[in-house]
C-alpha cells in the first residue's frame, strides 16, 4: 500500500508543485511532480527536492526511488519568471540541488513521457536510470532565451554522448524524441507510452533483488571514477571489491548461487 510521505524538516511541511509517495512492501519511493499540464519546477521545489532526496535517502524503508509526473508530460522546464527574479546565490545553487539523484546513494529511476525540457532534463540527467516512453521529448532550449542550461544538463549530457552531439542539442535548442534519445544512449530504455508504468515497476523489482549494499558501491564507484584516469579506477574498483569480500550480503550470494536458490540479501 502507498501512502503519502512525511516529512519532520519545516521546510518540507508544504511540498511546492510535487508530492512523496512511499510503498514500504516494495521499499519504493516515488517522487511525483504535480503541477500539471506541464509540471513546471518553481525556484523553490528545487531546494525542497534536494531535500527530499537527502531525507529518502536515510529512510530505511525504502531501496529505490523513482521520479516521475502527473499527466502527459514529465516537466516543460523551470519557471522563467523566477531566473529574473532569483537572487544570485539561489541561482547558485542550482546544479548542487538538481544533482541529488546522483548524490543520493540509492538507484534513481526517471520516468519520462511528453516533454523533458531544461530542468526536467536535467534533473533526469542526474537520474541513474531513464526510462522513456515513445511520446518523449528530450531539450535543453536555453538558448532561445539567451542562455544556458545552469543546473549541470550540458555538462552531464556530454559525458553521456560526446560534444559533437551535446553541440547540437545545446547549441540549436533540438528536440530529440525517445528513439533517438535511446539509440545515443540518453535513455535506458524507450518503451510504449502504455507501458512505461509496467516497464518502471520491472526495473524496482529487478533492482530490489540485488545487495543494496553492493548496488550503492557500485554507484558510487562508477560516479566516482567518471573523470579518473583508467588505472585510478581500476585501483578504485579493486578496493571496493576488496571490501565487499567481507560483506554478509557477498557470502550469501555465494552460498546462494551453490544451493542454486535465490539469495535473500540484507545491506550487511
Amino acid at each position: 500500500m502507498t501512502s503519502p510521505a512525511t516529512f519532520t524538516d519545516p521546510r518540507l511541511a508544504a511540498l511546492d508543485g510535487f508530492r512523496v509517495e512511499i510503498e514500504p512492501a516494495r521499499e519504493r519511493a516515488d517522487i511525483v511532480l504535480d503541477r500539471p499540464p506541464l509540471n513546471v519546477v518553481s525556484m523553490p521545489q528545487r531546494d525542497q527536492l534536494r531535500l527530499v532526496f537527502e531525507n529518502l535517502d536515510e529512510d530505511a524503508r525504502v531501496r529505490i526511488i523513482v521520479i516521475r509526473a502527473v499527466g502527459e508530460h514529465f516537466s516543460s522546464g523551470g519557471n522563467i519568471k523566477g531566473f529574473m527574479e532569483a537572487t544570485p546565490e539561489t541561482v547558485s545553487k542550482l546544479a548542487w540541488n538538481i544533482a541529488a539523484p546522483a548524490r543520493c546513494s540509492k538507484p534513481v529511476i526517471a520516468a519520462n513521457r511528453g516533454f523533458c525540457f531544461g530542468v526536467g532534463f536535467e534533473l533526469s540527467l542526474a537520474c541513474d536510470f531513464r526510462l522513456v516512453s515513445e511520446t518523449g521529448f528530450y531539450a535543453l532550449p536555453e538558448q532561445r532565451l539567451g542562455q544556458i542550461p545552469g543546473s549541470g544538463g550540458s555538462a552531464r549530457l556530454q559525458k553521456i554522448i560526446g560534444i559533437t552531439r551535446t553541440k547540437d542539442i545545446v547549441m540549436r535548442s533540438r528536440r530529440i524524441p525517445a528513439k533517438q534519445a535511446y539509440e545515443w544512449g540518453i535513455a535506458t530504455e524507450c518503451v510504449a507510452d502504455s507501458k512505461l508504468e509496467t516497464a518502471t515497476d520491472a526495473l524496482v523489482d529487478e533492482l530490489r533483488a540485488f545487495s543494496p549494499l553492493a548496488q550503492r558501491t557500485a554507484k558510487k564507484l562508477l560516479n566516482d571514477t567518471e573523470d579518473a584516469m583508467l588505472s585510478t579506477a581500476i585501483e578504485l574498483e579493486g578496493h571496493c571489491y576488496s571490501r565487499l569480500r567481507q560483506s554478509d550480503d557477498f557470502r550469501e550470494g555465494v552460498e546462494a548461487f551453490h544451493a542454486k536458490r535465490p539469495a535473500k540479501f540484507t545491506g550487511r
